[in-house]
């Protein structure tokens, strides 16, 4: 099989936004180049004896992706990426902002991302692992567990395992974007809560939701492809059925299928009484902005709304939305460039 590889000429600061932004439009996997120096800590975990010579630093970086030359149309690509280029341009950093195709030799592109997703802890109670890692390392079990990277300390000695394998959906659990919301979820999950998750993905929210003590979930894509591996990983996982929805739907665009997800509510709730506990959205600003106007209509009193895939420049924009929605007790927390927002209502 033969793949045509396209690679975007970047700046260092756009590569975390061009990754989510590729993401959307379907891309499966993205390749990294950078001179970017490895910290004391990436090298100890690099299972390498001798490393590379170190490249001189530089702020330029290459993004490629790969697709399959037969069913490729690369003026339609490269017009996408382009206009990518030219939105992201407005808040970021592009660097060179360009576009090279090439071809490459038979390689499995698709699957070779996976030896590079390990097992991890993402929060207190939830430590990920591959579907095709049988073994969970006995380390990320430790009660005194600590290498998050970025300060976060663990503390539960047995937490839940989340299987995942996120196919051609976002969510591995890696990303900041979704760490910050599974240790929000893991923050304010006592048990019995009832949770909606807008722009699910592969799942994995969700599911981190039941382990955590959800009673009931409903979970909701644009993307009928991302819940079908969303349901695969609820099997992998071995949830109850009963205890959750998955659906394929626009919640902005369509009012009846908006209607539904509020009454999907009130018929898991123990009153009767419409509105989830929590509702979780991890998607990107141009969608959680309006979103939000509606998040109200879907929260019971008291509820709280989790929000990500927001980059600091953006933060503001997301605020002044939830305040003009009427929701309080606005909480922001940062990891890298990412921001998560939580409020209640």
């Amino acid at each position: 099989m033969k793949w045509t590889r396209f690679t975007i000429n970047t700046h260092i600061d756009a590569v975390d936004v061009l990754s989510y932004e590729l993401d959307a439009i379907g891309i499966e996997g993205i390749e990294i180049e950078d001179s970017i120096p490895l910290s004391r800590e990436d090298k100890e975990k690099m299972f390498v004896d001798i490393l590379p010579d170190p490249e001189e630093p530089s702020e330029e970086a290459k993004v490629s992706f790969y697709m399959d030359t037969k069913d490729c149309n690369p003026e339609q690509t490269i017009f996408q990426v382009q206009e990518i280029l030219k939105d992201i341009s407005s808040y970021i950093n592009i660097g060179k902002g360009t576009v090279e195709v090439s071809e490459t030799q038979d390689k499995d592109w698709i699957n070779n991302w996976k030896e590079y997703f390990k097992p991890f802890r993402a929060s207190d109670r939830i430590a990920i692992c591959p579907t095709w890692i049988d073994e969970v390392p006995e380390d990320l079990l430790s009660e005194k567990y600590s290498d998050s990277g970025d300060g976060y300390i663990f503390t539960e000695k047995q937490p839940q395992i989340l299987r995942i394998d996120p196919g051609i959906a976002f969510g591995t659990g890696s990303h900041e974007t979704t760490k910050l919301c599974i240790r929000k979820l893991d923050e304010i999950l006592k048990g019995g809560e009832s949770v909606l998750d807008v722009g699910c993905g592969s799942g994995i929210l969700t599911i981190a939701a039941l382990l955590l003590g959800a009673s009931h979930a409903v979970a909701t894509d644009i993307d009928e492809v991302a819940v079908k591996v969303a349901r695969e990983n609820f099997d992998v996982n071995s949830i109850n059925p009963d205890s959750y929805e998955l659906l394929a739907g626009n919640v902005l665009g369509d009012m009846d299928f908006a209607g539904k997800i509020v009454s999907l509510a009130s018929m898991s709730s123990e009153t009767g009484r419409p509105g989830y506990d929590i509702v979780v959205a991890n998607i990107l600003p141009d969608v959680i902005v309006p979103l939000t106007a509606f998040v109200p209509g879907f929260l019971k009193e008291g509820g709280t709304y989790i929000t990500s895939g927001i980059l600091v420049e953006r933060e503001l924009e997301v605020r002044a939305a939830l305040e003009k929605a009427d929701f309080k007790n606005i909480t922001t927390t940062v990891m890298g460039e990412w921001v998560s927002i939580s409020a209640t209502i």
